[in-house]
């Protein structure tokens, strides 16, 4: 399995990024697809995840009503559509892959800097 994130970068804030993770290696129907992020001098905390099979999504308080999960069957690829972007948004983001409850697999991250 292979997960390759990107579209970060710097964005005012207020702005708009979409973050995609595209996915190879295997049928990912039955997984769960976590966003991630790390910002600096802090621990790495979940985002919001989006069941692969039925599209149903999970979003941490902090990024609900702002940030939208999805995907797309045809192209492997979940996306990270972050609008309202604020500073404290600024971190490394990560996509990552769970089968049974565990995030096994992982992708390299991508830098989100959103400046005031």
């Amino acid at each position: 399995v292979q997960l390759q994130a990107s579209g970060g970068g710097l964005v005012q804030a207020g702005g708009s990024l979409r973050l995609s993770c595209a996915a190879s290696g295997r049928s990912f129907g039955g997984y769960v697809m976590g966003w991630f992020r790390q910002a600096p001098g802090k621990e790495r905390g979940l985002v919001g995840t989006i069941n692969w099979s039925i599209g149903s999504t999970y979003y941490a308080d902090s990024v609900k009503g702002r940030f939208t999960i999805s995907r797309d069957n045809a192209k492997n690829t979940v996306y990270l559509q972050m609008n309202s972007l604020k500073p404290e948004d600024t971190a490394v983001y990560y996509c990552a892959a769970a089968v049974a409850g565990n995030f096994n697999f992982w992708g390299q991250g991508t830098l989100v800097t959103v400046s005031s």
